[in-house]
């Protein structure tokens, strides 16, 4: 397992030089096959507020320009990312594998109707991407509002993939109401960008993995999941398939204070944190189901 975590930590130094969130795509051409091999991620939660530094990398079968989406329940704040982070919490985890061995285990462990148009609240270019984040009031809204974005950004094959759409409608029927959209170009050469933060209101640990049905193939995800207290219940996938790469590092939540302001500030300074590494692999299209625990 050290010899594992080490490696990752060497990984993530050399490749994450930016990121992608876990989104749905939409090409600008309607041949293009997307791919996401890897997905990264680090989740930060109180129990009422997240924290998602995000880093996905990505590849299509020709070069274009791709809009993607990611779902949140609640308005994100969205800034650019630092893939220090990753790093850093790397090196607390490998810091506790050293000093005790026994470490070394792993284990598996409503719809809004109204005709009103989406609202925008946020434009900004953050590195390579260019991001908005919309209030959708119903799917067909979200549609038409996808539709006139893409062709105000130049693409002349708008073709919303079907699987997308049913993806989007089950969001917005359970309540996801926020959509996040990032133009970011692509090619035949995996590629990452900036990483983007966003930190969002949330009764539960979230992490999209239904929307990317649009995707191809099959993907790995690596998440650094900081939270305050023992998760217990998965409504969404099974904990059976996240394998848990170690035990729960505790520390106390002031040491994340030269880490990350906003993971910080998630937690009183005194409180006890826990730092884990879980790891979800499968085929993209195969996810019905979010991360979702408390």
């Amino acid at each position: 397992m050290r010899k594992t975590i080490w490696i990752m930590l060497v990984f993530l130094i050399l490749q994450i030089n930016s990121a992608y969130a876990d989104r749905g795509s939409i090409p600008f051409f309607s041949d293009a096959k997307i791919f996401e091999p890897n997905q990264r991620a680090v989740i930060g939660w109180n129990g009422t507020e997240e924290v998602l530094l995000l880093s996905t990398e990505l590849f299509s079968n020709k070069a274009t320009k791709i809009l993607e989406v990611i779902p949140l329940p609640a308005e994100p704040k969205v800034t650019r990312g630092d893939i220090k982070v990753f790093a850093a919490l790397t090196t607390i985890i490998n810091k506790e594998i050293a000093q005790n061995s026994t470490t070394n285990s792993r284990s598996k462990g409503n719809y809004e109707s109204g005709i009103s148009l989406p609202t925008v609240t946020f434009h900004e270019k953050i590195g390579a991407h260019d991001i908005s984040v919309i209030h959708a009031a119903n799917a067909e809204n979200f549609t038409s509002w996808v539709e006139d974005y893409l062709k105000a950004n130049g693409a002349e094959q708008i073709v919303i993939p079907n699987s997308l759409k049913a993806a989007v409608i089950d969001y917005i029927n359970d309540g996801y109401l926020w959509f996040v959209f990032d133009i970011v170009d692509v090619d035949t050469k995996v590629k990452t960008n900036d990483v983007i933060q966003y930190r969002f209101a949330s009764k539960s640990l979230y992490y999209p993995l239904r929307i990317t049905k649009t995707e191809t193939g099959s993907t790995e995800v690596d998440l650094m999941i900081v939270t305050d207290r023992l998760l217990s219940n998965f409504p969404g996938i099974s904990v059976k398939d996240i394998t848990l790469q170690h035990r729960p590092v505790k520390l106390k939540a002031a040491q994340l204070a030269a880490i990350n302001d906003e993971l910080y500030r998630l937690f009183s300074p005194d409180r006890q944190i826990r730092i884990r590494m879980w790891h979800i692999e499968g085929d993209l299209a195969s996810f019905q189901q979010d991360l979702i625990a408390n």
